[in-house]
């Protein structure tokens, strides 16, 4: 019998990332447009506040266009947790775990190529949260 596979931890979206041209113009639309809530991580803006998820701007990314470019990035239990889960079922880790900032950060691809983002809060134990 195979042994069971770890779990992932998957939670839910956190961020969809948007390219943009112009970022000023752009955070006007949000706030004044949409109405939306800056949203900050620590004391840093990093994009809108849009129910529970961060719509976050790139203007240093190619041009948007007429096909879908969204960034998804999915909150985790423990991001190196679950690139070993992911790891563990045959799935392509494209970015490894770093830290940036305050989150562990990676990636991994979808059966199409796809890159889809996963993220956890650091913490100083380095184990995942009981």
């Amino acid at each position: 019998m195979r042994d069971p596979l770890p779990p992932l931890g998957l939670k839910y979206v956190k961020v969809v990332a948007l390219s943009v041209t112009e970022l000023e113009r752009a955070n006007r639309f949000y706030q004044e447009k949409l109405g939306l809530e800056p949203a900050f991580e620590g004391k840093e803006q990093v994009g809108w506040q849009l129910g529970q998820v961060i719509l976050m701007l790139k203007p240093d990314w190619a041009a948007p266009t007429d096909r879908p470019n969204p960034r998804i990035t999915v909150a985790t239990d423990h991001a190196p947790t679950t690139q070993e889960a992911l790891r563990a079922r045959g799935i392509t880790i494209a970015n490894e775990v770093q830290v940036y900032g305050d989150f562990h950060v990676g990636s991994f691809l979808d059966s199409e190529g796809n890159k889809l983002w996963f993220c956890s809060p650091t913490n100083t134990s380095g184990s995942p949260p009981a």
